[in-house]
């Protein structure tokens, strides 16, 4: 498989890597409940930004898998994706 090299596949890459994280994470543990409750009791429990923190560790395997492939643009999108989902962890976390 060949991957493009390209700023906005990196970022759109890096912005789907943890929301995969999240929903297998809510697939493992929470099969039986609705994603709206879990997703609810997350928020209600400040569960929120660390969910995100661990599964934005993600974007670091794709992120060498770019790096290993030399696709330098898309490793440069997975670090502007990164640096957006951190963003929102510091706002889920301070700010609400």
């Amino acid at each position: 498989m060949k991957l493009k090299d390209s700023l906005i596949f990196g970022i759109l890459a890096g912005l789907i890597g943890p929301v995969v994280g999240v929903l297998v994470f809510y697939f493992v543990n929470f099969r039986n409940s609705e994603f709206s409750s879990f997703f609810r009791m997350s928020a209600a429990q400040n569960l929120l930004s660390p969910l995100l923190s661990l599964c934005a560790v993600i974007n670091l395997g794709v992120f060498f898998l770019f790096i290993r492939n030399n696709h330098l643009y898309s490793a440069r999108g997975i670090i502007i994706s990164t640096f957006l989902y951190g963003l929102i962890i510091i706002g889920l976390k301070f700010v609400f």
